[in-house]
């Protein structure tokens, strides 16, 4: 899977990015960064989740491998104001925005008996996919309800994941967040 290349300041500097990024959109500009460091051109699926008052504002991200500190700028600045689910991001709201960066290892298929709690997932059947991060265990203990809302998420029956022409696909992520807005970062 993915073993971690993020140290201490690498990840602070992705932080930085993400907030800047959301920043520069309040005021109709596009953040762009004078110097990225090569530590950061590293090619990884991320996703951007945004937590207010410890609930979710926002989350964007994508699978495919693409520079981290381009997907973190992009994904921040969608989470905070292209997520479907929610209104565009205020700017009195950002102040309180708690942001948690993950950074994906490269998408497994495997088999429906080989998922783990701590596994992020992907179900795909047709035309229709939906992704859960590793986190959403938190929220879904079991595995019958994690796949269940999963199918639902992805416009399935809830029991899809039973269904012999369901694909499943698993990954690990390397995650961090704020401990408050702005403030200090700690692995999730």
């Amino acid at each position: 899977m993915c073993g971690s290349l993020m140290n201490k300041e690498k990840v602070k500097k992705l932080f930085e990015y993400a907030r800047e990024s959301i920043k520069a959109t309040f005021h109709n500009h596009k953040f762009k960064p004078e110097k990225v460091p090569a530590g950061l051109k590293e090619e990884r699926g991320v996703f951007v989740t945004l937590t207010l008052n410890e609930q979710l504002r926002g989350c964007i991200g994508s699978t495919s491998q693409a520079p981290v500190w381009k997907s973190v700028i992009t994904n921040a600045r969608s989470s905070a104001f292209s997520d479907p689910r929610f209104q565009p991001l205020r700017e009195e709201e950002f102040q309180k925005v708690i942001i948690e960066l993950s950074l994906l290892s490269e998408p497994e298929e495997t088999s429906l008996k080989d998922i783990k709690e701590g596994d992020g997932v992907i179900i795909n059947q047709g035309l229709f996919s939906a992704l859960f991060l590793p986190q959403v265990w938190e929220q879904l203990p079991s595995k019958e309800q994690f796949l269940s809302h999963l199918c639902t998420k992805a416009g399935l029956s809830p029991d899809c994941y039973t269904e012999r022409e369901t694909v499943f696909k698993k990954f690990k992520v390397e995650a961090w967040k704020e401990k408050t807005p702005g403030g200090s970062i700690t692995r999730v």
